[in-house]
């Protein structure tokens, strides 16, 4: 199977590199050309394609042939870089392709979502300051997710909580709506949010969906397997 990944050289990408690897697939990595270099730990055993993820050409390169594509949906800048970059994936896939993004709680499907008020704070008034310093925009994660969703592909919306370092405690849990139970603790390592994505890949049953996801080890997720 030959999988691309676009934003393959940050934290994220790499993990979901060498899951990806490590089930023997073949990986197409793209990543800005400043990048390319965080990706020589895998120098020879996958395919670099250098670029900015946004621009279609890059993009209609590296999923030639691909029937599976992972995508960070990064808000880097105020120049619409996520929905640039989802809109090049929806484009060019090849038709019947899998496609996996990853996205933040803040994104939601139906509207039933749930948020705390640490959550709806940081998005009030994380975002627009982050805007101001043109460093991120979280509505245009909004507006690249949107798209995704009112595409007719193959897609799923992976979306993640506080992000970890750490060895993985395996597969991570998920649940449709931000505000369930079994999502309270709002961590996973992220070793195990790139496992999640990887493993989405070959579930059938997540697509059309928007899991939310929590790391399994964290005391939400066993409580909420101790009440099953």
């Amino acid at each position: 199977m030959r999988v691309c990944i676009v934003g393959a050289s940050g934290k994220l990408g790499k993990y979901m590199v060498q899951h990806a690897l490590d089930r023997g697939y073949e990986v197409v990595g793209v990543c800005r050309e400043q990048s390319v270099g965080k990706l020589d730990e895998f120098k020879g055993r996958i395919t670099v394609i250098p670029g900015a993820t946004n621009d279609p050409e890059v993009i209609k390169k590296a999923v030639a042939g691909c029937d599976r594509v992972l995508v960070v949906l990064v808000p880097r800048g105020v120049h619409g870089y996520s929905t640039g970059t989802a809109q090049a994936v929806l484009d060019h896939a090849p038709p019947g392709a899998r496609l996996v993004f990853s996205c933040g709680w803040h994104i939601t499907l139906d509207g039933q979502d749930v948020y705390s008020w640490k959550l709806k704070t940081l998005v009030k008034v994380g975002g627009p300051l982050a805007r101001l310093a043109r460093f991120a925009d979280l509505d245009d994660q909004v507006e690249a997710c949107r798209r995704v969703f009112a595409s007719d592909t193959r897609w799923t919306v992976v979306r993640g909580s506080d992000l970890e370092e750490g060895e993985s405690q395996g597969l991570p849990v998920w649940s449709r709506h931000v505000g369930d139970p079994i999502l309270e603790s709002n961590l996973t390592r992220r070793v195990d949010f790139a496992l999640f994505m990887v493993e989405a890949l070959e579930n059938d049953e997540l697509v059309h969906e928007a899991p939310a996801i929590v790391g399994r080890q964290t005391p939400s997720a066993l409580a909420h397997a101790a009440s099953e």
